[in-house]
């Protein structure tokens, strides 16, 4: 969520939104680039739904300088990985715009990306549709890594965050498998659930 600017390195280390204090996520940073609304929620749509992948590389474009100019505290990601989506709907769309992405933003990042970590093993109802508590349960236990971590610190990407459940869930299964750290990156986040 948006933050006051804060100086020093020590305002950065406490550099949480009120939501992330009150009940803390699995994953430990978000970079997002803009909110989700016009005329940015056109761009995700169409990489979305249109299959305008040319669009991915202009987010993880924009997303690699943003990193750049993050605090280098905990350094890149040593693996980028998408957000998965279900046998079901990758069929049913072509393609994954997430890992449209993750492939140009861990290139950008000189690090590797990896499709195939992790799997979605169940087929969900689309988050976009469901209330925030909903959203939680219905992704709990929806993903699956085919291999473990030894202490990585993994980048997740992802076109649209909007609670926060998907990244928090597949973050829960990334650490349980050894990951040291999961930073998100995501092209939009709704500025409200």
């Amino acid at each position: 969520m948006p933050l006051a600017h804060r100086r020093g390195a020590a305002a950065r280390a406490r550099y949480r939104c009120e939501a992330c204090v009150s009940a803390p996520p699995a994953f430990d940073a978000t970079l997002a680039l803009a909110d989700y609304r016009a005329p940015l929620d056109l761009l995700a749509r169409g990489l979305k739904f249109r299959a305008r992948l040319a669009l991915g590389d202009e987010f993880a474009r924009r997303l690699a300088l943003a990193a750049q100019n993050m605090s280098v505290e905990h350094g890149m990601p040593e693996i980028v990985v998408p957000v998965p989506l279900s046998r079901e709907r990758l069929i049913e769309r072509g393609y994954n715009q997430a890992w449209q992405i993750a492939r140009p933003l861990a290139r950008r990042l000189g690090t590797h990306a990896d499709a195939t970590l992790v799997r979605r093993i169940l087929h969900t109802a689309p988050q976009s549709k469901l209330d925030r508590e909903t959203r939680r349960r219905n992704v709990g236990r929806a993903f699956a890594l085919t291999r473990a971590l030894s202490g990585q610190h993994v980048g997740v990407v992802d076109d649209v965050m909007t609670s926060g459940a998907t990244l928090d869930a597949l973050a829960h299964t990334l650490k349980a498998a050894g990951a040291r750290r999961v930073t998100n990156f995501v092209a939009l986040r709704t500025p409200k659930d």
